[in-house]
């Protein structure tokens, strides 16, 4: 019953993920935590994370901006491993607690970024990806700081869905290797990951439909509460740890 709680979960983030292009690791990362632990959630998100965003590259191939792509990874890739292999030194608590501040920091950092029309280029998205990249090594899921980076860039819709994945699974698998060399990663957690991933993909898959017809701004307040959400059940586990 613990596996069939997850891959409900997970379809449903990854469906809403698969529209807003973010989302499925800040709605699955509670219930990982909740029937896994902390320090094993992280590299089980990890795994499901890649299939995750290879499902949206699969999906939106043909809109993917390899430009955007390489300038965002060259620099997200190296960061991530960083971040990763500073996560492993952290206590279980404190990864607890810093998941559920950055995720209910990142709701009134999104919509300030939101209120600011930048225009960003090649040479942002490349700084952009070396400070997500250490991010997301540390806390799990950046999405809502990388959706905004590439749709300043001008992108949206497929082309947007498509390039944030296939930038984000270059993090995630130099995440993943990292877990792996120091003894995070072994085939239990593998596992773990491949259930948890194969919902989310079904979900992208179910989500292309819905892209070019629901109300962006609905699924921004939708997001929020999320963030919100996940970000107090995170805190919540760390004040029962304590």
């Amino acid at each position: 019953m613990n596996y069939v709680f997850v891959l409900a979960v997970g379809l449903v983030a990854g469906t809403i993920s698969g529209i807003v292009g973010t989302g499925s690791s800040i709605m699955l990362v509670p219930v990982l935590v909740y029937e896994f632990g902390p320090k094993q959630a992280v590299p089980i998100m990890a795994v499901a994370a890649i299939m995750a965003n290879l499902s949206r590259i699969l999906a939106w191939w043909r809109e993917v901006d390899w430009r955007a792509c390489a300038a965002y990874s060259v620099t997200g890739i190296p960061a991530a491993a960083l971040g990763a292999r500073t996560l492993l030194v952290l206590p279980s608590r404190a990864v607890d607690i810093s998941i559920g501040l950055f995720l209910i920091a990142m709701v009134p950092v999104r919509h300030w970024v939101a209120r600011h029309n930048f225009k960003l280029s090649l040479w942002h998205l490349a700084l952009g990806g070396a400070l997500i990249g250490f991010l997301t090594g540390i806390v799990v899921s950046t999405g809502p700081l990388s959706v905004p980076l590439f749709v300043f860039y001008g992108l949206t819709k497929g082309a947007f869905l498509a390039t944030e994945a296939a930038s984000s699974l270059g993090l995630y698998f130099s995440k993943s290797v990292t877990f792996e060399r120091f003894g995070a990663l072994n085939w239990d957690v593998a596992i773990k990951g491949l259930i948890a991933g194969s919902s989310l993909m079904v979900g992208a898959f179910v989500a292309k439909r819905f892209v070019l017809k629901l109300d962006p701004n609905v699924f921004r307040l939708v997001l929020d509460a999320i963030m919100i959400m996940a970000g107090l059940s995170m805190l919540w586990n760390a004040a029962h740890a304590a």
